[in-house]
């Protein structure tokens, strides 16, 4: 091989190197969502954990899976998961303010995870940690209760559909892989 074609393969070796590096560091920006109980929730809190991610909706059929969300985060948090909720009114089922949606949540469901505020998951307006994973994962939420696995270096490891229960073993065998104390 020529040396010029040796610099040539060398160059488009790095290229590529460096191609493949770039979700993960697009994976450590520091993700804000506005918290539904005030202030902010930022990914970059949550570092070395793994996090749920998960688009929901307060009038849809997937909605008893707010209680299956509540279940895994009490059985796991002590040991390091992290479940965020994302109210979405993005497929219109979601109630008109963010006041409503965590009244709704507490009375109905009792949950203490952490919550953000009204928030769009697909298309241009999509908070900017979608887009990313959209770009990066090829996922984009199709309906509510879409989920996104992220692991402890904040890169998505597996999404799954609404269909997916929070407490199916597809799901809690991926967390108890990515746990701490495992």
């Amino acid at each position: 091989m020529s040396l010029t074609l040796r610099r040539r393969f060398l160059v488009g070796l790095g290229l590529s190197a460096g191609m493949l590096a770039v979700p993960a560091f697009a994976a450590q920006q520091d993700w804000v969502f506005d918290s539904i109980d005030g202030g902010t929730l930022a990914l970059s809190q949550w570092q070395g954990r793994p996090v749920l991610v998960v688009n929901t909706a307060s009038r849809c059929g997937f909605t008893p899976q707010y209680d299956g969300l509540q279940a895994l985060y009490d059985r796991y948090r002590d040991r390091g998961l992290v479940v965020l909720a994302v109210p979405s009114q993005d497929f219109r089922q979601e109630l008109s303010s963010n006041q409503e949606v965590a009244e709704f949540c507490e009375v109905n469901f009792g949950l203490d995870l952490p919550m953000t505020t009204i928030t769009h998951v697909r298309g241009a307006q999509a908070h900017p940690f979608y887009k990313w994973v959209a770009e990066t994962a090829r996922f984009e939420p199709a309906w509510n209760f879409n989920k996104i696995l992220l692991g402890p270096d904040g890169t998505v490891v597996e999404t799954f559909g609404s269909a997916v229960r929070p407490d199916s073993a597809k799901i809690t065998s991926r967390i108890e892989a990515l746990l701490s104390d495992s």
